[in-house]
């Protein structure tokens, strides 16, 4: 195969003048395509896979030689980098892991959220412990697969987080929660291309990741049920909080679930309910055990609080700042604003109703292409905002 150029040229990247980088190696196409996009642009690449969990522990998993973190993928990760010629390592951070990424999953459905574990390993182990591991092996710069951009506002004197080219596959929606200070350290080689570019230039230089298919589910959970990890991971909690009841907006009682960590707001199917129509989970109180359910319209709020909140382009926006927010991964946005701003907490008002704000999301905020910052989604608000 000829090598793509041009394609190599359209990633922008600047000259590494033999700076070390180290790069996030998950054994798929983009992650492999970044470490090569680097190494031919003269960078000194150290390949790291990240062990974060055990099959056995977490269970469910039909195939136990595929999908994040097993043998093939690790394998994957060091046939591109022998190929690359740059040395490969894989680092165990299960024990991180489990305490930051999975304990926080199970935390947060039984307090009635629905959580954003990639938002979390993103934030607290690539660039939390990754980031550490890098300063400490004299690394100048940590590099991943995700597509999204930066850039240095020279007037702001702050780092920003920008979408990346490809609208379809920018994640900059799962790395609100990374620091100015780390993004400082941070390259997205693949942020100026598409995805069919990536896997092109993965023909190109020949890796063996270039057809592989991308992973869908929550990688600790390979087969894509958290109801059994929850019952595996906590059994004594599943069996205490136990069964509990369905009320519609009014109150009343309408029928009665398994216990409310395994339904989430926005949810119609498997409720089993027959009341003559179709009815969603419109709320879940935790402490009686209750989740409510009303009909479409009873699911679209304008308001809710955000914690948790990290602020990118702003260090902290003024009263009324217009945004688009963004309050799931395929949402396009929505014209909104920002209200009692504080370090890490605002209040969200959007123009028009919005469906299923869920607790335990993520809610981030652009200006354009840049992410001026985003926080977890902590409650909506039922009364209306006047502004």
């Amino acid at each position: 195969m000829s090598l793509n150029l041009e394609l190599i040229s359209k990633a922008n990247l600047s000259p590494g003048a033999g700076e070390t980088v180290v790069v996030a190696m998950s054994g798929g196409v983009d992650s492999s395509v970044a470490a090569a996009l680097l190494h031919e642009h003269g960078y000194r690449v150290v390949g790291i896979t990240l062990n974060l969990w055990d099959y056995h522990a977490s269970g469910g998993n039909v195939n136990l030689e595929s999908g994040c973190c097993s043998i093939d993928t690790m394998a994957d990760a060091r046939a591109v980098c022998h190929k690359l010629g740059v040395p490969h390592y894989v680092s165990d951070f299960r024990e991180i892991f489990d305490r930051s990424v999975q304990q926080n999953f199970i935390d947060e459905y039984f307090t009635g959220r629905t959580p954003n574990p990639c938002v979390r390993c993103n934030t607290f182990i690539k660039w939390g412990a990754l980031l550490q591991q890098t300063e400490d092996i004299g690394a100048s710069f940590l590099a991943t697969g995700h597509y999204g951009r930066t850039r240095f506002n020279a007037t702001t004197k702050r780092w920003e987080l920008m979408r990346a080219v490809d609208e379809q596959k920018d994640q900059s929606y799962a790395l609100w929660g990374v620091r100015q200070e780390a993004l400082a350290r941070t390259i997205f080689p693949l942020g100026e291309l598409t995805k069919p570019e990536v896997r092109e230039i993965a023909r190109s230089l020949g890796l063996k990741t270039a057809e592989k298919k991308e992973s869908q589910e929550i990688c600790f959970i390979p087969d894509n049920d958290y109801r059994r990890y929850l019952r595996e991971r906590a059994p004594e909690t599943v069996a205490e909080i136990g069964a509990g009841d369905f009320v519609d907006v009014e109150g009343n009682r309408v029928g009665a679930h398994q216990g409310f960590p395994f339904y989430t707001v926005g949810q119609r199917k498997g409720l089993g309910l027959a009341l003559g129509r179709p009815l969603f989970i419109t709320a879940i109180d935790a402490d009686s055990n209750t989740i409510v359910i009303g009909d479409d319209e009873d699911l679209r709020h304008s308001d809710f609080i955000a914690s948790s909140v990290n602020w990118g382009s702003l260090y902290c926006p003024p009263d009324g700042t217009s945004v688009s927010c963004k309050i799931r991964y395929r949402d396009s946005g929505t014209p909104a604003i920002l209200l009692e701003a504080e370090p890490h907490r605002v209040l969200v008002h959007f123009d028009a109703p919005q469906r299923a704000i869920t607790p335990g999301q993520s809610a981030v905020f652009y200006d354009g292409e840049v992410v001026v910052g985003g926080g977890v989604i902590e409650r909506v608000i039922d009364e209306s905002f006047t502004t």
